[in-house]
Order: C-alpha cells, then sequence, then structure tokens
C-alpha cells in the first residue's frame, strides 16, 4: 500500500467538505476530499443558500452557476388564519446578494464539484471511507478502504472532518457531542407551484392554529412544502430515499394539511420528494485539536427550520481556508482555539434562531394565538423589521478576526 502526501485532507465530499477543498486548491494548496459515497448526488433536501455561503461561493467562481438555476427568494410572507399579517423584504439584508436562493442540493453539490475540479481535477476522491487515524511529529496519517475494500493511506498535515453529524473522524478521536432532541416533527414535499405568479419570489410562513406551514419557491415552477405534523398517521414519513416515488398516501395527506391550514390547493400528483424530520441539536465538546478541525454537521448540528444548517457549515469552511492556507505557507500548526470559540458562538445563535422559528410555529388557540398574531404583525410593520430580515439571510455571520498562527 502506497501512502500519499497531501497539504490538507477533508473527509466528506458533501456540499461542506468540498467546497473547502475547492476553496483551499484555489489558494493553491494540495487537498485531497474522500467521500464514501460513489453514487453521483441526487435528491433535494436541504435547498436554501444564504447571501453570506453565495459570498463563500463567489472566491471559486461558484456564484455563477449557481444563481443561473436558482430560485430567487426576495421576501418573506406570514400569515395566519387567511390573513396577511406582514412581510419582510431582502433588498438590503445583503449588499452583494439581496435574496436568499434556493436550489435542490444536488445540483448545488454538483456545481461545488465542478469547482472543485476546476481548481484541483484529482482532490476528489470517491468510495473512500476513513477507518483509522494516527499522529506524526508534523503530519496525520489517515486509512481507508476504496471502493473495493482496497486499503488506502494518505499523510497530510493538517485533517478536516466534514463527515456529517455521524462523523468518522470525530469518533476516531474520541471527542463526545451534547444536547437534546425535540418532539416536534415536520414533513416536507416539493410540489408543482400553486400560488400565484406575484409570488414566485415570496417565502411564505403561515402559523395558524393548527401549526405551521412554510414554503419556499424552488426552480422549475416548484414549491417545497415544510407542516408541523399533525394527527395524520401519513404525516410521520419515512425518510425519502433519492431516486424513489414519494408515497402518495403520505404526499396527499401533506397536501390536505397544507389545504386545511392554508387554503392553497396543492396537486399530490406532482410530488417529487417527501421526507420526514425529527429536530435535534447537538455540538462536539472540541472543534479543533492540534492539527485536526471538525466543520459542518460534524461540528454542530442544529434544526433544519429557517435553513441555516448547510450554509453554517460552507461558513466554517470560509473562515477555516485562510487559517489552513497561512498554516501551509508558514509551517505553523493549530488548534486556532479563537476559530473554534468563534464558531461555537455562530453555531449557537444560528441554533437559537432556528429554536425561535421552531416555537413560533406551534399550535396555539384563543388569548395566545392572537397574542402571536399581534406581535408578529407588529414586529414587520417597524422599520427595523430590516435587521430582521439581514437576520433570517444570516448578515449577523460575520468572520472573526483572523488569529496569530501557532509555530
Amino acid at each position: 500500500m502506497t501512502t500519499e502526501q497531501t497539504d490538507v485532507l477533508v473527509v466528506g465530499g458533501g456540499p461542506v467538505g468540498v467546497l473547502l477543498g475547492a476553496l483551499l486548491a484555489r489558494n493553491g494548496l494540495d487537498v485531497q476530499v474522500w467521500e464514501r459515497r460513489t453514487a453521483v448526488p441526487a435528491g433535494s433536501r436541504a435547498i436554501g443558500i444564504h447571501p453570506p455561503s453565495l459570498d463563500a461561493f463567489a472566491a471559486i467562481g461558484g456564484d455563477g452557476p449557481v444563481l443561473a438555476e436558482a430560485a430567487l427568494v426576495r421576501e418573506g410572507i406570514a400569515r395566519s388564519r387567511g390573513r396577511t399579517l406582514g412581510s419582510l423584504s431582502f433588498a438590503r439584508a445583503s449588499r452583494t446578494h439581496p435574496y436568499v436562493a434556493t436550489l435542490d442540493q444536488h445540483r448545488t453539490e454538483t456545481l461545488l464539484r465542478e469547482r472543485l475540479r476546476a481548481h484541483h481535477s484529482e482532490a476528489l476522491r470517491l468510495g473512500i471511507s476513513a477507518t483509522g487515524l494516527r499522529r506524526h511529529s508534523r503530519q496525520l496519517e489517515v486509512t481507508g478502504t476504496g471502493p473495493e475494500g482496497t486499503p488506502t493511506a494518505v499523510r497530510a498535515t493538517f485533517v478536516v472532518g466534514a463527515d456529517g453529524a455521524h462523523s468518522t473522524v470525530r469518533e476516531l478521536l474520541g471527542i463526545g457531542t451534547t444536547g437534546r432532541d425535540y418532539p416536534d416533527r415536520y414533513v416536507m414535499g416539493d410540489f408543482a407551484d400553486p400560488e400565484s405568479t406575484s409570488l414566485l419570489n415570496s417565502a411564505l410562513v403561515d402559523v395558524g392554529p393548527a401549526g405551521v406551514v412554510e414554503s419556499f419557491p424552488l426552480p422549475g415552477r416548484r414549491r417545497r412544502y415544510v407542516a408541523l405534523s399533525g394527527p395524520h398517521a401519513a404525516l410521520w414519513a419515512p425518510t425519502w430515499q433519492p431516486g424513489s416515488t414519494p408515497d402518495p398516501e403520505a404526499a396527499s395527506a401533506l397536501a390536505d394539511t397544507v389545504a386545511q391550514r392554508t387554503g392553497v390547493e396543492i396537486d399530490s400528483s406532482t410530488c417529487t420528494m417527501l421526507s420526514g424530520f425529527q429536530i435535534r441539536r447537538r455540538a462536539a465538546q472540541q472543534l479543533t485539536l492540534a492539527r485536526i478541525a471538525l466543520i459542518g454537521d460534524a461540528a454542530h448540528e442544529i434544526s433544519p427550520i429557517g435553513g441555516q444548517g448547510m450554509n453554517l457549515g460552507w461558513l466554517d469552511a470560509a473562515e477555516l481556508t485562510p487559517l489552513l492556507t497561512e498554516a501551509v505557507r508558514t509551517g505553523s500548526c493549530g488548534p486556532w482555539p479563537l476559530f473554534a470559540k468563534h464558531r461555537a458562538r455562530v453555531a449557537r445563535r444560528a441554533a437559537l434562531q432556528a429554536e425561535v422559528n421552531m416555537v413560533l410555529g406551534r399550535p396555539l388557540d384563543g388569548l395566545a394565538l392572537r397574542s402571536r398574531e399581534l406581535a408578529l404583525r407588529s414586529t414587520l410593520a417597524l422599520p427595523s423589521a430590516r435587521l430582521l430580515a439581514r437576520a433570517y439571510a444570516m448578515g449577523w455571520s460575520s468572520p472573526m478576526r483572523q488569529e496569530k498562527p501557532s509555530r
């Protein structure tokens, strides 16, 4: 078995790991990105791309291709019991990208992979699973198995775990997690967009008495609906597998729920994706260790409500890139405690914002419901609502001041 050499090994070739690899390759570093999957990306899953992430994409020439395919959300509208409570415009949420883009995750991943290949044609290694990690004096040796079980190994100056919520890198390091599960369950599905053309660039959030229904435009005149699960058994939808046909009963149940809560009629036969999920929050007890860092879901897992999770990982990658670049060029090393502290703080804020959204969408009636409607109506009518729009577009996620490297 031949042991290869590289500056940075990124374990995990999902959207977060691929962006980090492309950013590092653009800066002239030699990088490998190991991804255990061999199949091409498939499925819509996470769809929201916030302005700071688009700024990160721009650094690798990725914003143009993404925006050429994406739908653009320019406003959010809050509703309840058939009435509009108010709206938020994203026109001033970002100087560079005054909107939130939506695109099926498999297309975002594919476009990011293309940018990685443009900067380093051999960086992405498919079908490799990491199995071991050993420290040497100024390097780390990571072993793994290839597509047919063949052993492989690489010695890297730095290793980054971007391998998701069940991170192998985190497990190999013996780093635990803290967090909790929430009782809230949701079901989401993609359908032909039944809304009027005037709402093609609008996200809709209905916070009526039976629970929230959110919807977001997608490319191709489609719309993603997300509903707090009700009593109908089919709303407890199983995890959808890309390429499979959504369960017709569950699709019909979601369409019925949307109609009952919002009055909007969906054609359930147009459903192309349907999935249920429960809310959980997790944080790794340590994000950096000497020459190793964790990013994305390997570092922190938050509620999907609000669409911040994948973006949080991309911003981890953008903030880690200059640290790794400087360290490789100067021969310095981690563990970058300020980076770890800042990213943990950003993750906590994102998690809190997601949990506020979750609480606002729970069922209410009587005085409590009217109070919620009044509070939302009043808040959205204030001039300061533009700050709320900036918050929802993750405008608060500014990078930290770069810390000095350790020798």
